[in-house]
């Protein structure tokens, strides 16, 4: 199975293409210049695999949560490239490509979402398949759904940003973090892949993001609680 995958979630841009469980990845730091690269990307790395899109078997994409504007980048660019080659699509969710590449069993996921809030969700992996534990979700650091037992390992840009706050939360039951990983594309693809063989890729029309802050569209002033 071939399953191309992207992220465009965060000020990274990543591309992977993953062939049977073998993966290549691109990634690079893009700031606000997802769009001019991302193309660019796709075709380097499906030139250097040696594979044309018509013979994918999917594309895999980060949904969200993440950038606003680069998610609707990552929907519209699958969108795009899986009409053109009639392919089917699968969102990941971009807190559960950090707990696959995190290489941990039990993960609270935390991006930070600006504001003084996190993206964040908790998983734990059983027989190779990951259980969601905590639903993707919106909160304040200090206000993160609790978890039970020990040995979590923490993944991502919230706890860069609210490592304090996190810490006090889950005081005594984290064994570990990683707080400068990000979602890329390589686990995307592995998790795309799982979808696929599992019979759950879907329309390329059903490309749609992951957006769990309902004000994306107003003002900063706008979004702040009164």
């Amino acid at each position: 199975m071939r399953v191309l995958a992207l992220d465009t979630s965060t000020e990274y841009c990543s591309v992977a293409l993953w062939h049977d469980g073998a993966v290549i990845e691109h990634c690079e730091l893009a700031g606000q210049k997802h769009s001019e690269m991302l193309i660019d990307m796709l075709d380097a790395l499906l030139n250097e695999a040696g594979v044309k899109l018509a013979q994918l078997d999917g594309i895999a994409f980060g949904k969200g949560p993440g950038s606003f504007t680069g998610v609707r980048i990552a929907c519209g660019a699958t969108q795009g490239l899986a009409f053109g080659a009639n392919l089917p699509v699968a969102g990941v969710c971009t807190l559960e490509a950090l707990a696959e590449a995190s290489g941990r069993p039990r993960v609270i996921a935390a991006l930070d979402a600006r504001m003084g809030e996190i993206y964040h969700a908790v998983y734990e992996k059983h027989d190779d398949v990951w259980t969601t534990v905590s639903e993707p979700c919106l909160c304040k650091p200090e206000d993160a759904p609790p978890v039970a037992g020990e040995n979590w390992f923490g993944a991502g840009s919230g706890f860069a940003m609210h490592g304090k706050a996190l810490d006090e939360r889950y005081a005594g039951q984290l064994s570990g973090l990683d707080a400068s990983m990000v979602p890329q594309a390589a686990a995307i693809a592995a998790l795309g892949a799982a979808q696929f063989a599992a019979g759950r890729g879907v329309d390329a029309a059903q490309a749609l993001p992951l957006y769990l802050r309902d004000k994306v569209a107003l003002k900063t002033s706008e979004r702040m609680p009164r």
